[in-house]
């Protein structure tokens, strides 16, 4: 949770607020990507990319 605390201010104080949206929607599609990797939805979620 540290990770987290630290990586808002980072982005808070430098002004990168706008990067915040594109590392979330990254972490989404990775862990989605991890999940899906052995189950039988795996090449339905292959094909978006």
């Amino acid at each position: 949770m540290e990770f987290l605390k630290e990586l808002w201010a980072f982005l808070n104080v430098r002004k990168k607020l706008w990067l915040a949206p594109i590392i979330v929607v990254m972490l989404t599609f990775g862990g989605l990507l991890i999940l899906a990797q052995g189950s039988v939805v795996a090449p339905f979620i292959y094909t978006l990319f």
